[in-house]
């Protein structure tokens, strides 16, 4: 079973603050939610694989290089991913974003997949799942099993915040997923929201639906 990486930063904890804060307004709370998706990116690919290459600076040509070759499947989670995929898309180099969309069934109290853009193959793929908030883990076990229907075995999370009740109720269904979040909660309310947490990732982010 994989170990969740919480980043240990004070610039990543300081931004966590203000993103929970109930003051904070939409407009900030997106810009906060980009940058620390970056922060939460460069710690989880910080062992990807390289390969050698040269590049020709204004001083020399031919200096010694690295280089990235991997393309990496973005899966934002509507509505909520939307909020992080842009920061993640400008730190890993060759991408390209399939969406998923849950809504939760009020009769089940379980997740309805009302969108999936996900190719029929993912054999071979580097998927990221942005997932800003971890709760009760439900969600996030949907598209994992969505995704290894379709042959993906090389999935990495990205989260804002994550409770530890989640990351035990995913990892234990799927034990090598790596999850890496900025912060990490203990506790879920009775009704399944994380505590202290930051309410409702989606809102804060673009505002209530309309209905």
């Amino acid at each position: 079973m994989s170990t969740p990486l919480v980043v240990n930063h004070p610039i990543v904890a300081d931004k966590v603050r203000q993103l929970r804060d109930s003051a904070t307004s939409n407009a900030d709370f997106l810009r906060l939610a980009r940058e620390i998706s970056r922060f939460v990116a460069y710690e989880a690919f910080r062992d990807t694989p390289t390969a050698p290459t040269t590049v020709d600076t204004p001083v020399v040509t031919g200096a010694p290089a690295v280089k990235i070759d991997a393309e990496y499947v973005i899966v934002p989670i509507l509505r909520a991913g939307l909020g992080m995929s842009p920061a993640v898309q400008e730190v890993l180099p060759h991408t390209r974003v399939c969406l998923v969309g849950l809504r939760r069934n009020e009769t089940t109290l379980r997740p309805d997949v009302y969108l999936d853009g996900l190719p029929d193959s993912l054999v071979g793929a580097h998927v990221v799942i942005c997932d800003p908030m971890l709760a009760t883990g439900g969600s996030l076990d949907m598209v994992l099993s969505m995704l290894a229907a379709r042959g993906a075995t090389d999935t990495t999370v990205l989260c804002l915040i994550a409770a530890r009740p989640g990351i035990e109720f995913v990892l234990a269904r799927h034990p090598d997923v790596r999850i890496v979040a900025a912060a990490l909660d203990e506790e879920l309310t009775d009704s399944g929201y994380i505590t202290p947490g930051l309410g409702d990732a989606g809102d804060r982010l673009f505002g209530p639906p309309v209905r």
